[in-house]
């Protein structure tokens, strides 16, 4: 069997005792949790890169909306509205073309 030492979901190890698999459980600090969220957006963003799925996407968006509850984000939708302000969004669907 593979091994593991991941964040995961809530509801993971409730879902592993039903199914009978055993597993080490600890509580991450708070520095620690901010390293997995980062590690854990970087993982649902290839997985979603690679499949192009909603699910893949919900993912990604459940562990920003984590990410967003630390005090050093807290502050990160203003910083998108901001930059929404300033530079627009995506919507227009601009591709630009040129040398670097």
């Amino acid at each position: 069997m593979e091994g593991y030492n991941k964040l995961v979901r809530n509801k993971i190890p409730a879902i592993l005792d039903s199914k009978g698999v055993t597993y080490e459980k600890r509580v991450a600090s708070p520095e620690e949790y901010r390293r997995e969220l980062i590690k854990k957006l970087s993982e649902e963003v290839n997985e979603f890169t690679e499949a192009g799925d909603p699910e893949e996407l919900a993912d990604v968006l459940e562990v920003i909306a984590a990410l967003r509850k630390l005090p050093e984000y807290r502050e990160v939708e203003e910083l998108r509205l901001k930059k929404l302000e300033e530079r627009g969004g995506f919507d227009e669907k601009i591709i630009l073309k040129g040398e670097k």
